[in-house]
């Protein structure tokens, strides 16, 4: 029997994907197309074809909402007004489908990248994390990207239409001159900080807070693809949202307190697929990125946090 390759599991997920709608239940984000790209990444192609069938059987999704109005993407008046309205949804997508059939995806990313990136936090940054999955996709693909293509501009248009500035307050630092050199390892420290973080705290539910990692992460995946000015805003943005998030979930970091010992990072990814869960497959796969950009043990004590803990909450 002849094996998926990823690119063959990706466009069989994202055709399946492609009428599904953005959310379910009370606004929880559909996980299905980042969760279906990082699973093929990591060499689990075959796997993804029964996982989103699984997923498509376990949520009840809302129906997209219809197109109403045309964005002008000349018009700043236009577009501003039309960011964080769900409702406008259709019409985000329909407008990013248009310029990334009209323009290169990456002069398309680079033009609406600072405008979004101020409401990274809307929806506890999916909309990023989203656009991310897309955007290796698009790379992984080759010529014939359609399929990816389209899904970008999905990631694109929820992020514009779930966009939020959620009180976010983003600090300059003494010292920092933005140098496009320093962004990468303050992206990967970034990531490595906020998994020590998650992975020495007591939490009430393991969700959430996963996003403090996952978004930054989100952030460093696409930011070697942005021009080189918007490189070290996206690392200040990234940053200011997964330390508000702290004060949003009652957080209080243990700066001091030991690491949970933790399998390999692979055998790490194998449990979060064995357990089947979104954002524990997705918070395993950042932690093996990491591990190979900028080994920390942080990165495997923060998914063994989580596939223990979610783990439990799926199976009391």
């Amino acid at each position: 029997m002849a094996h998926l390759t990823y690119t063959d599991a990706m466009n069989g997920a994202l055709e399946r994907l492609s009428s599904v709608g953005y959310e379910h239940g009370r606004s929880f984000v559909n996980h299905a197309p980042m969760a279906a790209e990082a699973l093929a990444h990591m060499g689990y192609a075959d796997e993804v074809p029964d996982w989103v069938e699984g997923h498509l059987r376990s949520h009840s999704f809302h129906d997209v909402p219809e197109r109403r109005f045309t964005i002008d993407p000349a018009d700043e008046a236009d577009w501003r007004q039309a960011l964080g309205d769900f409702g406008r949804v259709a019409d985000w997508t329909t407008l990013f489908e248009r310029e990334l059939a009209e323009d290169r995806w990456a002069d398309v990313l680079a033009r609406w990248w600072p405008r979004l990136l101020p409401g990274m936090s809307g929806v506890l940054t999916h909309g990023v994390i989203r656009t991310a999955h897309a955007v290796r996709a698009v790379v992984t693909a080759g010529p014939d990207h359609r399929m990816q293509l389209a899904e970008l501009a999905q990631g694109l248009g929820y992020w514009a239409a779930r966009y939020s500035e959620g009180g976010v307050v983003v600090e300059e630092h003494p010292g920092e001159d933005g140098a496009a050199g320093d962004v990468v390892p303050a992206l990967d420290e970034l990531v490595a900080e906020f998994s020590g973080i998650y992975a020495t705290l007591s939490l009430n539910h393991p969700v959430p807070l996963i996003h403090s990692v996952t978004g930054p992460a989100a952030v460093r995946l696409v930011v070697e693809h942005l021009p080189k000015a918007q490189r070290w805003p996206s690392y200040q943005v990234a940053r200011a949202v997964s330390r508000t998030m702290l004060d949003w979930f009652h957080v209080v970091p243990r700066p001091a307190a030991p690491l949970p010992d933790a399998p390999d990072v692979a055998g790490l990814f194998a449990e979060a697929v064995g357990i089947g869960d979104e954002h524990a497959i997705k918070l395993a796969e950042v932690a093996v990125r990491h591990q190979a950009w900028a080994p920390d043990p942080r990165h495997a004590a923060a998914a063994h946090v989580a596939n223990r803990a979610i783990g439990r909450l799926l199976h009391r």
